[in-house]
């Protein structure tokens, strides 16, 4: 961190209850719910500075700060957001929320079902991006802001603004999608469908319904978190950190942990199953899944991005093969094909997919000289 650049410091989350029934594109209806939200910055009197930060699978809206000062890490976007970085909050209104389905806060599986007094658990509707950016277009609403200066995401959280772009056209100036796609390949689509497997055949999953059972799938989270998290990374990146290393210096012919990535994974999989809902995980992952917005154009791409007006970054990495560079070319070429204004930045990474949490310098030089542009345009 330079000496121009510091935290947003102390933040605190705050709720919005929404009793507006929701009609979700599943075809059933929420008839009310919250949504958990942060703000960094301040709005000014035009209310034209504000930003919207989009999360990824399993993200929420702790996106930047610390909520004690003695906290371990802060937000998992901290890098990216406070005074003098590149979403600089001595010049944007920073929002980030936890979209419905959530486990941190908004309405989710989790959550009581006022109808039954129970948590929702497998009652809990299937939520698609539209219905997300509908929610999020309400938060707006009730915070006063009638258009966005900038909607940014990586991987889903991209998504998000890509479809904001084309629901909500006279809300968005600038749309950052960073490591996403116009849609899953099939291979994402098997990679998430055998992370849902994991969990769906968890015996301690009951369906959905393992709250009342005071149970938990961890088997099953922990195995679908291990093979997300593969995805997540490169070979090389892997290779680098980890490479073939052993934890004891030699073999031991079992099937317990030798291999440091072994034991790396298999960390990451117990902390996530420690703090992250099974059905929320099953509910992003059909997100992403369903994604389609030339889907209702037969699928011409060119034919949707046509509604949208905001200028665009697109953003990829050149080691990331979950969402590769070529699906952000697909993207930008669909986009250049709608006659709108886009910028495209491909970046030299080894951290794969994960490359959007990082500070890559070329990457974050890229962020920051499009919102120097920004921030012109707010002040204009």
């Amino acid at each position: 961190m330079s000496t121009t650049e510091s935290s947003v410091g102390i933040v605190s989350a705050q709720q919005a209850l929404f009793d507006v029934p929701l009609d979700l594109a599943c075809g059933k209806t929420l008839t009310s719910y919250q949504l958990i939200f942060e703000t960094y910055g301040e709005l000014n009197a035009a209310k034209s500075n504000a930003i919207l930060i989009c999360h990824a699978l399993s993200g929420h809206h702790h996106a930047a700060g610390r909520y004690q000062p003695d906290d371990k890490s802060a937000g998992w976007w901290d890098s990216m957001i406070g005074p003098g970085k590149p979403i600089d909050t001595r010049r944007f209104f920073v929002v980030a929320l936890n979209n419905l389905g959530g486990c941190h806060g908004s309405t989710g599986p989790s959550s009581i079902n006022p109808a039954t007094r129970q948590p929702w658990g497998s009652a809990f509707p299937v939520v698609t991006v539209p219905d997300w950016v509908t929610a999020q277009a309400r938060l707006a609403d009730r915070l006063g802001i009638d258009r966005w200066a900038a909607i940014i995401g990586g991987s889903l959280g991209g998504m998000q603004a890509l479809q904001w772009s084309i629901d909500y056209p006279d809300r968005v100036a600038n749309a950052i999608v960073i490591a996403s796609a116009p849609k899953l390949s099939a291979q994402n689509i098997a990679f998430n469908d055998v992370a849902r497997q994991a969990i769906l055949t968890d015996p301690d999953f009951h369906g959905g319904d393992f709250y009342q059972q005071d149970a938990i799938p961890r088997r099953g989270l922990r195995l679908a978190r291990m093979l997300g998290h593969i995805t997540y990374l490169s070979d090389d990146g892997m290779g680098e950190k980890f490479g073939r290393m052993l934890r004891s210096g030699e073999y031991k012919f079992g099937y317990d942990v030798e291999f440091e990535i072994e034991s790396y994974l298999r960390y990451q999989g117990d902390k996530f199953s420690d703090y992250f809902d099974a059905n929320t995980y099953l509910l992003m992952t059909k997100a992403l899944d369903y994604f389609d917005p030339a889907k209702d154009h037969g699928g011409d791409l060119v034919a949707a991005l046509k509604k949208a007006t905001a200028n665009f970054l697109v953003a990829s990495f050149t080691s990331d093969w979950r969402f590769s560079p070529l699906r952000s070319r697909e993207l930008v070429q669909g986009l250049i094909a709608a006659d709108k204004r886009v910028a495209y930045g491909e970046i030299e990474s080894a951290h794969g997919h994960d490359a959007f949490l990082m500070t890559d310098q070329p990457y974050v030089d890229l962020m920051r000289a499009y919102l120097d542009r920004v921030a012109k345009e707010v002040a204009a």
